[in-house]
């Protein structure tokens, strides 16, 4: 078992909201629209300091825990590329000027964040009261594997959306972005703007991907720990992945597939480790290494594949993929 002692969660902590900060500025106190190479060279960086992480981490603590880190990274990077997806939509769904784009990208990974770490504490304290907890987030994760495949070639509804819906049903909303704010006064009342609904639709879509990831994170490691800095690291480097892949976003036509593929992978993984724990200890388990490899062989293999579909095939558009069929009738 990991032992992190209270310097070791504060230090981690502290880089981790200097991070945060540091985005945050870049993201909502400088708004502009954001070039490639500016995008390439805070992504390169971001993952730098991942990878960086990682290998001090799996020098101080052991390269068990340091490979089951970088599994967790890459499954939440992986999931993290499907969210951007969605973020897209959305602010093409809401025509989000490109230099507020920023803004609510930063927002909506502050709200992931937060979102991930009740999560990770919730799942842990389960996990660690109630082992078959283990199989249940199996089931959930080959549920939504089973889901996402079936309709991997949709994208999710924002309109939909619930608290969208209720939001434009209740409050009054201006037709225009005024200077990015979320709420303001018009005519003397107090109104609020479509970056207020456009927030709403990305902390809803942020918890119904935590939702997954939470559970898919803790298929590679049991240790809180991992699961919090694999998902801060994963999420910190959002902002501008999103503005260097976003054109490459429409290309990734196989990647819900092969998202299905892991979330399923590893909805197995956690019902074996459950046989193996509860059940009888002739049951397999599947260990960190091998995890690791299927994990990069599907993201390799779903990427190749899809960018040779795109090159024979120009006209043929990625989706983040749905948990659910939508009528593409209503509304007519």
């Amino acid at each position: 078992m990991l032992e992190v002692n209270a310097l070791g969660w504060t230090l981690t902590i502290g880089v981790i909201v200097a991070l945060l900060a540091l985005d945050l500025t870049l993201g909502v106190l400088r708004p502009h629209a954001v070039g490639f190479r500016e995008a390439a060279a805070w992504s390169v960086f971001y993952i730098a300091v991942a990878v960086v992480f990682g290998i001090v981490f799996g020098q101080i603590a052991g390269w068990d825990f340091g490979a089951q880190y970088f599994a967790g990274y890459i499954v939440e990077k992986s999931l993290s590329v499907d969210n951007l997806f969605v973020f897209v939509i959305i602010m093409t769904t809401f025509a989000v000027p490109e230099k507020y784009q920023q803004e609510v990208l930063t927002f909506g990974i502050i709200i992931a964040l937060v979102l991930r770490v009740i999560f990770i504490a919730l799942g842990a304290t389960l996990l660690n009261a109630f082992s078959f907890m283990f199989l249940l987030f199996g089931l959930l994760l080959i549920f939504t594997a089973i889901q996402l495949f079936r309709h991997r070639d949709e994208d999710p509804d924002v309109e939909d959306n619930a608290l969208v819906k209720a939001s434009k049903r209740f409050l009054p909303v201006t037709d225009d972005y005024i200077g990015g704010k979320m709420i303001t006064k018009v005519d003397g009342r107090r109104v609020v703007t479509p970056m207020f609904i456009v927030l709403i639709a990305i902390g809803s879509s942020d918890l119904l991907f935590a939702l997954d990831s939470i559970p898919a994170v803790f298929g590679v490691t049991n240790e809180a720990f991992i699961v919090f800095v694999a998902n801060a690291f994963a999420l910190l480097g959002l902002r501008a992945l999103f503005f260097l892949v976003k054109g490459l976003l429409d290309r990734l036509v196989y990647l819900s597939a092969g998202l299905s593929v892991i979330l399923a992978f590893i909805g197995v993984k956690l019902i074996l480790h459950w046989l193996h724990e509860d059940i009888t200890k002739s049951a397999p388990e599947i260990p960190t290494s091998l995890s690791l490899i299927v994990i990069i062989g599907v993201l390799a293999v779903t990427t190749v594949a899809s960018l040779m579909k795109s090159r024979k095939d120009p006209e043929t558009k990625a989706h983040a993929g749905s948990l659910r069929a939508h009528d593409k009738e209503r509304g007519r």
